[in-house]
């Protein structure tokens, strides 16, 4: 007798892992702060050859063809998850990797890097929600924070031109997709591996951003240095970052596999400085403290509650 598939489209689980991280962990959190945090300079220098959505396209393009080369991305998934992967292509990919490209064409590379830091604050949020249940004392005192450093954040542009507010806010509704769509990979990361799931939502994320390259063209001009911060961006931090963080949430979760978000603010900070000579506001910078606090009260070790499965992953629906 046929059963009838009752997975929510949109959903999360909590991680098969729930102990302190070990090695593996740790390995996973330093690839995605490195690529991750190198992301925000490689679509600068993106951006001075190329439109934005040439950007956006041509490393989801790269990316797609480097998971493509790997066999385990061909691996079969059930049909009935195809949807619930076409969402996680629209809201993990081809919708923040369009907005930030638009974004920073008003606002440095270190101040897309620190709004980037409030992820695991909207992560946390969403799986509150996802998972029906009131976070502990521990994660609203997290969340509090993180919000009052991302004010911090935003002020001073906030207080600027239009135009850099208007950046530092599609930056923000990037950040804002992320944390709702590391909570949507983890029981799809859990049924199939990171791989399957990454690969084809690469590619509704290409269809998706197909029509905004041509719109980029006009104003698009060749350079070789930017042909090659795409190929980077798309190889690193469209290709193997997505599979080093779907992978990490799988195991631990999307508001502890968050904590690798931490480290991003301080890598586009310091790369920023050095090679792009970009000042920091130093509000911006305090502002930055108070979000890593918050998120690190948000993602610390989940403690077994009754009620639950036991710590074994559970979908929510």
């Amino acid at each position: 007798m046929a059963t009838v598939n009752r997975r929510p489209l949109i959903g999360t689980a909590h991680g098969t892992h729930r102990e302190a991280f070990g090695p593996q962990e740790w390995a996973l959190l330093a690839a995605i702060a490195a690529m991750w945090g190198s992301s925000f300079l490689f679509i600068e220098i993106g951006l001075e050859g190329f439109g934005p959505g040439l950007v956006a396209f041509g490393r989801v393009a790269v990316g797609a063809l480097t998971l493509s080369l790997v066999p385990a991305s061909r691996r079969p998934v059930d049909r009935a998850d195809l949807p619930r992967i076409a969402l996680l292509g629209a809201v993990w990919m081809a919708a923040p990797l369009i907005l930030f490209p638009i974004g920073q064409q008003w606002i440095d590379s270190s101040l897309a890097g620190m709004i980037n830091g409030a992820v695991p604050i909207f992560a946390a949020l969403t799986a509150a929600v996802l998972l029906r249940r009131v976070p502990p004392a521990r994660q609203l005192a997290g969340i509090a924070l993180g919000f009052v450093g991302v004010v911090g954040v935003l002020w001073p542009a906030a207080r600027g031109a239009d135009a850099t507010a208007l950046g530092a806010s599609l930056v923000l509704l990037a950040v804002l997709c992320y944390g709702v769509a590391v909570n949507l990979a983890v029981p799809l990361q859990q049924r199939y591996g990171a791989l399957p799931v990454l690969f084809r939502a690469q590619l509704v994320a290409l269809v998706l951003l197909a029509p905004a390259a041509p719109i980029s063209l006009p104003s698009s001009d060749l350079a070789w240095s930017s042909a090659i911060a795409v190929a980077a961006l798309g190889f690193f931090g469209t290709g193997w970052a997505f599979v080093a963080m779907t992978t990490l949430v799988g195991r631990v979760g999307a508001t502890r596999g968050s904590v690798a978000i931490y480290f991003l603010p301080v890598v586009a900070i310091g790369l920023g400085v050095i090679f792009q000579d970009e000042s920091v506001a130093a509000v911006s910078l305090f502002g930055t403290a108070l979000v890593l606090a918050g998120a690190y009260l948000t993602s610390r070790r989940e403690e077994r509650r009754l009620g639950t499965d036991g710590g074994r992953s559970r979908r929510i629906g």
